[in-house]
């Protein structure tokens, strides 16, 4: 049997193991590692533990970055500050639209930027913005919708981009010059979709909305929350600006001391551990697909399957993968998640790469399309809890057509950086 001909068949075998997991309700992580096994028993590779070994800790840098970022953010919401920053905000823009939606973008980008979890900006922010949103005058269906997009965009955003980050480790690009190609783009986008969906918003009931909003420690204040982001900028650049003098912390880092400057500045005492633990068991579904999926790719390149799929993808046509990528993005993070972006996202790269296009900004554009697939079935895990936060009572399907308009223009965006991403080398610069 030639090597191809028994990629297909293990390619195949995974295919069917992960569809059959799915259709008994086994769990994404769970069809994940079944579909990995099955193809390391079929490849005649029997159980290889060492594979399944090196493979779960793939992505163990990444995991960290999330654990780490996620508390910092936990931390703040239990110091009382995001719920200042929305009450701050709303009580001197009430009136204002314009200034009211940009800063309300900015308060939705943060949690997902500095994690990379778009379920984090719905589960920290996303409640709060979605009670000023409503005493607007907005239907829930448009609230939720405008929710979902920009928590995807800010789970795109710098510095921790998921899918930026899994397509470069997996061709070994180094994660560098991603800042402004997503940055501008997903601010774009955000603003977009906020002002599309909201144009017929009204000026907030201020009352009511203050009612719905927890009320912070009388001695929050804007310094104690600013303090540990500016504690955060200060050590991201200084190992930018001082590389051979200052030390090599690493996010991780960064974030944990992010957080414990939280901590010291809160003014109301926090459980920590209580608060950990509550992040650890947010991030456990995160962590077990990111863990899961290190072990899928690690079958697939041992039993020829990851090079298939790049030889494959690399002979298409250029055109026709780039017209096509609104659809196969969105509808492969749909069944693997941030699973995607190793699977599909290197081939995907490596073929942008010898087309003469940038790799980087390339990537950036992909990146602004793959959150679209996490309202789709069959995991949807970001649009059913945007709608089980928001309260939506519809119909599953009308808040997919509420988000139509914003997706499509979200998706052209990305696929254009892909078409122009030459051109847009530029902004690789920092």
């Amino acid at each position: 049997m030639s090597p191809t001909l028994s990629a297909i068949i293990i390619l195949i075998v995974m295919v069917l193991a992960y569809v059959l997991a799915k259709v008994f309700k086994v769990s994404t992580e769970l069809s994940l590692f079944l579909a990995a096994v099955a193809g390391a028993l079929v490849g005649g590779y029997g159980l290889p533990v060492r594979h399944l070994a090196e493979g779960a800790i793939t992505y163990l840098d990444i995991c960290l970055i999330f654990l780490t970022a996620t508390l910092f953010m936990n931390l703040l919401k239990a110091a009382g500050g995001v719920a200042f920053a929305v009450r701050s905000i709303l009580k001197k823009f009430h009136g204002q639209k314009f200034i009211l939606f940009l800063l309300l973008v900015l308060l939705l980008l943060i949690p997902g930027a500095l994690t990379g979890a778009g379920s984090v900006t719905v589960l920290i922010t996303g409640s709060l913005v979605a009670v000023v949103l409503k005493y607007t005058g907005l239907s829930d269906l448009r609230v939720a919708a405008i929710i979902f997009l920009i928590a995807g965009l800010s789970a795109a955003a710098p510095p921790v981009s998921l899918w930026a980050m899994l397509t470069a480790a997996g061709i070994n690009m180094p994660y560098v010059g991603f800042f402004l190609p997503l940055l501008l783009p997903c601010l774009i986008g955000s603003l977009l979709t906020i002002f599309i969906l909201g144009w017929k918003a009204k000026p907030v009931n201020l009352e009511k909305a203050l009612e719905e909003i927890p009320s912070p420690p009388e001695k929050m204040s804007w310094w104690r929350l600013l303090l540990p982001f500016l504690v955060f900028l200060a050590l991201v650049i200084a190992g930018r600006v001082f590389p051979f003098n200052f030390p090599i912390l690493g996010l991780p880092l960064i974030f944990a001391l992010s957080a414990g400057v939280t901590v010291a500045s809160s003014p109301v005492k926090i459980n920590v551990w209580k608060t950990s633990l509550q992040t650890a068991e947010q991030l456990l579904p995160l962590v077990g697909t990111l863990t899961c999926v290190g072990i899928l790719v690690q079958i697939m390149t041992l039993t020829g399957v990851r090079g298939l799929i790049s030889v494959s993808v690399v002979t298409l046509p250029v055109a026709a993968v780039i017209a096509s990528l609104f659809l196969t993005l969105p509808f492969s993070e749909a069944v693997l998640m941030w699973g995607a972006a190793p699977v599909l996202g290197v081939p995907l790269a490596l073929l942008f790469n010898t087309r003469g296009l940038d790799p980087v900004v390339a990537l950036a554009g992909m990146s602004l399309i793959w959150p679209l697939g996490d309202a789709l079935p069959p995991t949807a895990i970001i649009g059913r809890l945007t709608v089980d936060t928001v309260g939506v009572k519809e119909n599953y399907s009308k808040f997919l057509k509420a988000c139509l308009v914003p997706a499509i223009i979200i998706a052209l965006m990305g696929t254009l950086m892909v078409i122009f991403s030459k051109k847009l080398s530029f902004l690789t610069i920092f």
